[in-house]
């Protein structure tokens, strides 16, 4: 596990432009955190690292934005989702085995469709600042957090 302590939102991009510039076809990351945490704020920087030019936006009423950078992603929020079922209409499943990078916001109401392989990263606000823990739930996600901790400098222990 990871923490780090982020003091502005530019860092927090900062941050997650690092988490995206070592992520793989494949891999999910789980963002978790109260509204207004900076979730979104940290997926920006996730797509930026994943070389993503377009405009990055919430997913919050579409539910998913699809982005192409050096590789495929896709940023999915579950805050409206009631029932894990209604995943199913929306092809869920199919985003978390693909080619691309898969993002998703409120995990947790995905319940049993959600794999035991992804990078978790909770966001918690301090004031103005953010704690973010960057825990891996898988071991493809360990060698990722060890470098990591190697390259990035933000109040990191």
């Amino acid at each position: 596990m990871l923490k780090l302590i982020t003091e502005q939102p530019k860092e927090t991009i900062e941050l997650g432009a690092k988490i995206g510039e070592l992520l793989n076809s494949g891999d999910i990351i789980c963002l978790q955190g109260n509204l207004g945490a900076g979730k979104t704020c940290l997926a920006k920087g996730l797509l930026a690292g994943l070389e993503v030019e377009a405009e990055v936006t919430s997913p919050t009423y579409t539910l998913i934005n699809e982005y192409q950078g050096r590789l495929p992603a896709y940023h999915i929020d579950l805050y409206r989702i009631s029932d894990y079922k209604e995943l199913y209409d929306i092809g869920f499943e199919e985003y978390l085995y693909g080619e691309g990078v898969t993002i998703i916001e409120w995990p947790d109401k995905a319940g049993p469709l959600m794999p035991d392989s992804y990078l978790n990263i909770t966001i918690k606000s301090q004031g103005d600042n953010r704690l973010i823990k960057i825990i891996p739930q898988a071991n493809k996600y360990i060698s990722l957090v060890s470098e990591l901790k190697e390259n990035v400098d933000l109040g990191g222990r």
